[in-house]
């Protein structure tokens, strides 16, 4: 499927590696103008050089801290005063792991910083773009741990849940302004994220992390965790005119799932 997002503008979270860097490199592939935001600013200058580029292209960056909600506040606000987008991928780090043993409400109000407040935040100033334009596009990184809770993510599990059921009432509200809220329940990706989870459940479980890692891959129909291009794929076709229809939906994506489709 060919998929132009030419004249697109699109605002990718934790864009400096991983999943995140991954859709902002597919985006701009497909002629969208990319604004990256992390706290690396390294990271995020080397990217933007990279980044395939036309004509009508102009790619940037936020630096930004998601865990400090105050800070974030106002660096986006600013952004918004005089840029808007068409896209918005909300993504940020994950909170620590850990059980519900070892976490406190302090760690909760953290994780909704972190996870809810940054995404309903950003969601608000970018729609009023969107709802002006009547066109617009909204993906939210999720985790398939909404679905079916991991015992070792505790904070991730209950946060990230509220974000989905919210972006759900969201898609009904912005409907009638062409704008489309989905949000994606992230399976096994080979990220450094999934390397650090590993880390941590091999230490619970007293396995080696290659064993943790075996065991990911066979929970996966086609044996192998997914490669974050895949990813980037699918929020670039969710983007375009294309998933025009696909609202409000929460699709999850494991290791080669869009090959094996």
């Amino acid at each position: 499927m060919n998929i132009s997002l030419e004249k697109k503008r699109a605002l990718v979270g934790g864009s400096s590696g991983g999943i995140g860097k991954a859709i902002a490199q597919q985006l701009a592939e497909s002629g969208a103008s990319v604004t990256l935001m992390s706290h690396s600013e390294e990271k995020l200058k080397k990217i933007v050089a990279e980044l395939p580029t036309n004509e009508t292209q102009k790619h940037g960056y936020l630096v930004v801290d998601f865990s400090d909600f105050h800070g974030y506040r106002e660096t986006i606000f600013k952004f918004f005063e005089s840029n808007s987008i068409d896209i918005l991928v909300n993504n940020t780090q994950g909170p620590d792991a850990g059980s519900s043993l070892e976490k406190q409400t302090p760690d909760y109000q953290e994780a909704f910083n972190l996870l809810f407040k940054t995404v309903v935040y950003t969601t608000e100033l970018a729609l009023k773009n969107m709802k002006e334009n009547k066109w617009g596009r909204i993906i939210n990184v999720a985790s398939v741990s909404v679905k079916e809770p991991l015992s070792y993510l505790a904070l991730s599990n209950t946060i990230r849940a509220a974000v989905v059921t919210w972006a759900k009432t969201l898609a009904t509200d912005v409907g009638p302004f062409n704008i489309t809220a989905n949000s994606i329940l992230t399976g096994y990706f080979d990220t450094e994220r999934i390397a650090q989870l590993n880390s941590k459940k091999a230490e619970q479980l007293g396995i080696s992390e290659d064993e943790v890692l075996a065991d990911m891959e066979s929970k996966v129909p086609v044996k192998r965790i997914g490669d974050p291009k895949e990813y980037g794929y699918l929020v670039a076709f969710l983007a375009s005119d294309n998933a025009a229809y696909i609202t409000g939906t929460q699709i999850p994506i494991d290791g080669g799932l869009l090959k094996s489709l």
